[in-house]
């Protein structure tokens, strides 16, 4: 088996998007979650948060596409080994995120373990406010191709 040679320690990427009424549609869509957090404003007026929010694991799906483009970053064309997500350990979400919020996610490869081949990275996600609205643990797995 050819020895792992992990290139992305120390990486950081970086996503930003606002968040649309049609993604938290489409994604209540997909995912057949109608929570009236997410679809109902009259409801969430009467709340003190006072207005709808993202679904959680629409974030955490922000969180995949900068993970993707941190494993971009980190595979040479024709590598041996190649990415694939374990997981979101200790995800969190700290303060809600509004439709018509921008979002920024930085996702920064912290650590690896060669003997697993395994790299781990912290997750933030930052909101309009510039505060922290949602972090995670992101584990993958550098598998190889045969």
């Amino acid at each position: 088996m050819e020895e792992f040679s992990f290139k992305g320690m120390g990486q950081v990427v970086s996503f930003s998007k606002t968040v649309a009424e049609s993604d938290i549609y489409l994604f209540a869509g997909i995912t057949g979650d109608f929570s009236p957090n997410h679809v109902n404003e009259k409801f969430m007026r009467s709340t003190q948060l006072g207005r709808r929010i993202a679904h959680g694991a629409l974030l955490v799906g922000y969180m995949s596409t900068a993970s993707t483009m941190a494993a971009e970053r980190c595979t040479e064309p024709g590598a041996r080994f190649y990415p694939v997500s374990l997981g979101y350990d200790r995800v969190r979400f700290t303060k809600p995120v509004f439709i018509n919020d921008t979002i920024t996610v930085t996702y920064r490869i912290d650590s690896y373990d060669r003997a697993k081949k395994r790299s781990m990275a912290n997750v933030e996600l930052v909101g309009d406010s510039g505060e922290l609205c949602a972090v995670a643990t992101h584990l993958m797995a550098w598998i190889q191709r045969t």
